[in-house]
């Protein structure tokens, strides 16, 4: 779609003056990276967001666009359900009109969502013509407007951007009743055999990629949590150093994914 890459860089800018964030899908890994690329030669704090993300750096990468530390998410599928980013008030879909999996009617659909957060939330759909599925995606989504207009005219309620604490995403289990429980865990995984103690932190650990790889990212970083302050207390060691061996294990991404901090 011709221009579409400079407008979206307007578009950009108008959010960043504004303090919000913008979330880019493209269709694939390179067009990602590319756009990534071009997004930071253009003075804008961007990262890409891919498969090749370890499980780890991803929960990051999230963490450092709700602080501000960038503005700007380009990724492939990374805009479905799971992804819950109040501070993002643009979604912008690339090529929404390449008919396929990730532009079909359901994927548009749970793509726009990730914009209702946001009290100024906005979604624009490059395209060179409109196909079936944006033309059912976006009549469905002036219906549902229309029914939460309706209803908040009814209670009288005044639509507010979500708060969520950016520590929702990642903290550490650090106090109350989360810290007696990883105590008590650990206690526990303390009565078994070491080998079995050891399975278990692992399944755990595969869990954690599990639920990064379906983009529930929450749940990735409480498991994260969990398994650090359980292998600290089992090993002994400072619960930083179980974190810095789980980061190390984890998998690469490209020197844009991995090295750059936009």
């Amino acid at each position: 779609v011709k221009g579409q890459v400079d407008d979206l860089i307007g578009e950009i800018k108008d959010r960043v003056e504004r303090d919000e964030r913008v979330l880019v899908t493209t269709l694939t890994k390179k067009m990602a990276e590319d756009l990534t690329d071009y997004l930071f030669e253009q003075g804008i704090k961007v990262r890409y967001l891919h498969s090749d993300i370890g499980t780890l750096e991803r929960i990051d990468i999230l963490r450092e666009l709700r602080m501000g530390t960038i503005d700007v998410v380009v990724g492939i599928n990374l805009l479905r359900e799971g992804l819950d980013l109040p501070e993002v008030s643009l979604v912008a879909i690339l090529d929404a009109d390449k008919e396929g999996f990730l532009r079909n009617f359901r994927s548009l659909i749970q793509t726009i969502g990730r914009a209702a957060r946001n009290v100024s939330g906005q979604v624009i759909m490059y395209a060179d013509r409109t196909t079936d599925s944006m033309k059912l995606a976006i009549d469905e989504t002036n219906r549902r407007r229309e029914r939460q207009v309706a209803y908040n005219t009814e209670h009288g309620i005044e639509p507010q951007t979500i708060r969520k604490a950016i520590a929702d995403i990642v903290q550490y289990i650090s106090e109350g009743e989360e810290v007696s429980s990883a105590a008590e865990a650990a206690r526990e995984l303390g009565k078994l055999p070491k080998p079995e103690a050891l399975r278990l932190l692992t399944s755990m650990e595969d869990e954690m990629t599990a639920a990064a790889e379906s983009l529930d990212f929450e749940q990735a970083a409480r498991l994260r949590d969990q398994v650090v302050k359980l292998r600290a207390e089992i090993e002994g060691t400072e619960a930083g150093d179980v974190l810095d061996r789980l980061k190390a294990g984890a998998r690469k991404g490209s020197a844009y994914g991995r090295k750059k901090r936009r």
